[in-house]
């Protein structure tokens, strides 16, 4: 019995140990970006800071209902290093994402991918919402597709700044 247990054991052990290589320490891609209010950035010019890539549309239900707490997300961590990218997809009406922003004072940097290039680079995303968490060396934490547990994210982000 005590046998079996240290072999299930060591197993897990091994599982979670390749789980981490496969997932963790993955290089955000290398993205250029321009606000709606013309400011460029890109995920290089970040390192040294905790960033949430957020994809998402005005569209997309679960975009909209997470959108106020990623505004939070900001108030409460970006005076102390986390940068909020929110990158609308390209099928979503530029016009509609001014609105959108206008109307909910977003005060995070908010680019249109109207290429979809950016949505490429992140592994051709296709459902919205898609979230990257990226560490301050540039490498992907943990991504979320669909709406993001935000008690988790909060914790991650508090490790990492």
């Amino acid at each position: 019995m005590k046998k079996g247990l240290i072999i299930a054991l060591a197993l897990l052990v091994a599982a979670g140990a390749a789980y981490k290589l496969m997932f963790s320490g993955n290089p955000a891609p290398e993205v250029k970006l321009t606000s709606l209010t013309g400011a460029a950035t890109s995920t290089s010019a970040l390192k040294g800071k905790v960033v949430l890539v957020n994809f998402w549309a005005t569209s997309c239900p679960g975009c909209v209902e997470e959108m106020p707490e990623i505004k939070k997300l900001h108030q409460d961590y970006g005076g102390k290093g986390l940068n909020v990218l929110a990158v609308a997809m390209s099928y979503d009406p530029p016009n509609y994402v001014q609105n959108f922003v206008a109307k909910n004072q977003l005060p995070f940097f908010v680019a249109l991918d109207p290429q979809g290039a950016t949505a490429k680079a992140f592994g051709d995303i296709q459902l919205a919402p898609t979230t990257f968490l990226i560490d301050k060396q540039g490498n992907i934490i943990k991504r979320y597709v669909g709406v993001m547990n935000f008690p988790e994210v909060r914790k991650l982000i508090e490790q990492h700044l």
